[in-house]
């Protein structure tokens, strides 16, 4: 186990059907229709964490929290921090500035109803805060956000910024991001923080990037992950591209595994506790 530094946990509050792969093939109409699995995959989750005396933040959908108050409060009864992912998963590249402040503002009002705190944290769906709508910063500090953990500083075909900074940076508004983490390796930036890639990669891999970049960089590490991602019995989207199939179906019977493990051998809080000293500065 690491004994050293103490790393940031994530989780992605959001269903199967609401993830920006499957977008083009079905219609936010049909959300209320479809069966709704999140709340018995946010349990497991708490059980896992629960298990290994972990603590995480649960960036939270304001959607689901309208619909599943009983899990925000779970988390918020666990000692887990509660912070926003928007309230229908829509891409802030998608956004205006008036359009996205109303998104915040729904999202943040629901979540602080329903669990009883205050939302210091947002996450942008798909990592979709980037080079060209950094003025999104300046609508999380007037919502009253005081950090983001949506800029991802590497190259993918849906998002990134692989000219931003690895390690938390502040924003002219006064917001601190905090991105994922991620490797750097011949020049390039490369992923080290969760989703697909966790699943893709050997385990082995992924904990020796984690441990590199406690041990090399002297950073802590932010990881993330979604519920659905510890459901390999969910019902499968027959229409969608081979693509986006195999991003979001690959190894979803090994996650649950490999978690135990990640959470064995490394130490883990919230995102507000992990950088609390940055968050205030």
């Amino acid at each position: 186990m690491n004994g050293q530094t103490v790393n940031a946990m994530s989780i992605d509050v959001e269903d199967y059907f609401q993830v920006a792969a499957f977008a083009p093939y079905i219609d936010r109409s049909k959300w209320e229709s479809l069966e709704c699995r999140v709340e018995r995959n946010v349990d497991l989750i708490l059980e896992l964490l629960d298990r290994h005396g972990a603590q995480a933040t649960f960036f939270t959908l304001g959607w689901i929290a309208e619909r599943h108050p009983g899990i925000v409060r779970r988390i918020v009864a666990g000692g887990h921090e509660l912070a926003s992912h928007g309230y229908g998963h829509e891409r802030v590249s998608d956004l205006d500035p008036q359009g996205f402040r109303s998104d915040l503002l729904r999202a943040k009002g629901i979540l602080e109803d329903v669990g009883g705190t205050s939302v210091q944290g947002y996450r942008a769906p798909s990592f979709s805060i980037g080079r060209g709508n950094l003025w999104a910063h300046d609508v999380l500090a007037e919502t009253g956000h005081r950090y983001s953990s949506s800029v991802y500083p590497i190259a993918h075909d849906h998002y990134g910024m692989p000219e931003a900074p690895r390690f938390a940076w502040k924003s002219p508004s006064g917001i601190v991001e905090i991105p994922p983490s991620s490797l750097k390796l011949l020049g390039r930036n490369l992923p080290a923080s969760g989703g697909g890639y966790f699943r893709l990669l050997p385990y082995p891999v992924s904990r020796w990037s984690l441990r590199h970049i406690n041990r090399v960089d002297g950073e802590a590490c932010i990881f993330y992950f979604h519920p659905w991602e510890v459901d390999p019995a969910q019902p499968r989207i027959g229409n969608a591209g081979i693509k986006s199939k195999f991003r979001h179906y690959l190894n979803l019977d090994r996650m649950a595994r490999r978690l135990d493990r990640l959470l064995a051998d490394f130490r883990w809080h919230r995102v507000d506790r992990v950088f609390a000293d940055r968050i205030a500065g």
